[in-house]
């Protein structure tokens, strides 16, 4: 029998994963102790595996917790299913944008010379095969993670006040 402690220390994850584990229905300790010691067995630990591989595979916490109570295969293939169309999705995504970035690249005078305008921009991203929703969702990526880049780079289009604020408002959700 293990502490929380000495389990997470055994799978290499933090006490706090094991407890929101918990919490999410997901590992239940096999008994506690009088002084509140939550004890976990082979099954808690056998359990606390899967647990771990389904999140390597990003698979999220509430659809974890239908495979591990699967009475046989099917629930589990159509959840890994669904994970590898959305894996899918997400990589076509990063790949049109590596596109655009490329097309951009091939065209470093437009950067250099800030001759890049909102249009020659609009048609790169579409070259690269994004749609208007995927557009957004750059500027929503480039606001949250670099919000004086993602202004700076507004500037760069000589896109107008009224607009760059525009842009930025909704990129902020």
């Amino acid at each position: 029998m293990l502490t929380v402690s000495q389990l997470a220390k055994m799978y290499q994850i933090s006490r706090t994963t094991i407890l929101y584990y918990e919490r999410a229905g997901l590992l239940l300790p096999t008994s506690r102790s009088d002084n509140g010691y939550r004890w976990y067995g082979k099954n808690e630990m056998k359990r606390l595996e899967a647990i771990i591989a389904y999140r390597s595979y990003g698979v999220s916490i509430t659809n974890i917790a239908p495979l591990l109570e699967r009475q046989d295969d099917m629930p589990q293939e159509h959840i890994l299913c669904e994970q590898f169309n959305s894996l899918e999705q997400e990589i076509q995504r990063l790949r049109q944008q590596q596109k655009a970035i490329v097309t951009l690249l091939e065209q470093p005078t437009l950067l250099e010379q800030n001759k890049l305008t909102k249009a020659a921009w609009v048609e790169i991203m579409k070259s690269a095969g994004l749609n208007e929703q995927d557009m957004k969702n750059w500027h929503i990526q480039f606001e949250k993670m670099e919000p004086e880049a993602h202004q700076e780079f507004l500037e760069s289009l000589s896109i107008d006040t009224e607009e760059i604020n525009r842009i930025r408002h909704w990129s902020k959700g």
